[in-house]
């Protein structure tokens, strides 16, 4: 399967540099100049990777950065200069996941995008997309449309349970088991209906008359195959 790296570098011999060193049959480089053409290729293409210059002749490419981050996890290298520190602790805080510094050697370079790439593929055998969500339970990462959605430890618990079994239904004493089983020795009943509301109020578009997270009365709960 061919992985698509976007190159986000003003300057022409490196970028053409880069695009030399880490193109092949498995590796598909598209070379940018600057946010602007970034955007209007990101709105049209996925990519499994971003290589992005901090210094942009439009603008500073970490509002480009904290952009993509509010709409998902690609990976992203950063390039900065060997003397702007504060570009790379901010670059790190907004959610890059690895920087290089100019110059740099393309080896170093390739190394770098190889284990991120590796990283992204195992992270993505793990994840599960359903629909509109996507949920990665090993890195506590849950999304729908994209968007980041914080779950509490119970209820990433009680979703967890319900999507390993969905299109199952599962017993009330069945979930307040498996749930709180951990040193609980007192389980308010109203726990797990009060956990349920919480990810359905999270999860569903119309958590009253939720199309997933559903009730069988006098049963428990499922999550629904459509």
């Amino acid at each position: 399967m061919t992985q698509k790296i976007l190159l986000v570098e003003d300057d022409f011999a490196l970028g053409n540099g880069i695009q030399l060193a880490l193109q092949s049959e498995s590796i598909k480089i598209t070379v940018c100049r600057t946010i602007k053409e970034a955007q209007e290729i990101l709105q049209n293409q996925k990519c499994d990777l971003l290589i992005l210059d901090v210094n942009l002749p439009d603008g500073n490419g970490l509002t480009l950065l904290q952009e993509i981050r509010q709409r998902g996890a690609t990976p992203i290298i950063l390039l900065t200069a060997n003397d702007m520190e504060m570009d790379i602790v901010t670059g790190l805080e907004l959610g890059a996941d690895d920087y290089i510094t100019k110059p740099f050697s393309l080896a170093v370079l390739r190394a770098r995008v190889n284990t991120q790439l590796r990283r992204s593929h195992a992270d993505k055998a793990s994840a599960l997309q359903i629909d509109d969500f996507a949920f990665d339970f090993e890195r506590m990462e849950f999304r729908k449309q994209g968007q980041l959605i914080e779950l509490s430890k119970t209820e990433q618990k009680l979703l967890r349970i319900l999507i390993e079994n969905r299109g199952q239904t599962l017993s009330r004493a069945t979930l307040v088991d498996r749930i709180w089983t951990e040193g609980a020795e007192y389980v308010d009943e109203n726990a797990l209906s009060v956990t349920m509301k919480r990810l359905r109020d999270k999860l569903e578009d119309t958590p009253s008359q939720p199309t997933y997270l559903k009730t069988v009365y006098g049963i428990g709960y499922t999550w629904v195959v459509k």
